[in-house]
């Protein structure tokens, strides 16, 4: 299973910029997918997630700014992020909990730790 993440640059503040998650490989269904960030000098912090049945959750900083979306017969996430603040600056990752196969199937968490999105707000 991969995680591609894309969709990140440099924008001012008050801009906007979407980002998107593709999940790709071989498994049966998607628990959540969601959006992880690391700022300069920061820990990694949760930026928003979906449950694929439709909850979402946001992170306190990001509330009525950003939306998380999906589309589960793509597989796919994205992150619509209006109004952006310099502190919104940092490396995005995508996560999924996925149902992988086995004996028995398991639900397994995946990142693009190694591949996050960069987005940069700044004047």
């Amino acid at each position: 299973v991969q995680l591609q993440a894309s969709g990140g640059g440099e924008v001012q503040p008050g801009g906007s910029l979407r980002l998107s998650c593709a999940a790709s490989g071989s498994f049966f269904s998607i628990n959540y997918m969601g959006w992880y960030r690391q700022a300069p000098g920061k820990e990694r912090e949760l930026v928003a997630r979906i449950i694929f049945g439709g909850n979402t959750k946001y992170a306190d900083s990001v509330k009525g700014r950003f939306t998380i979306s999906r589309d589960s017969a793509k597989n796919t996430v994205w992150l619509e992020m209006n109004n952006l603040k310099p502190e919104d600056t940092g490396v995005y990752y995508c996560a999924a909990l996925i149902l992988v196969p086995g004996d028995p199937p398991d639900w397994v968490p995946f990142g693009s730790w190694g591949q996050g999105t960069l987005v940069t707000v700044s004047s």
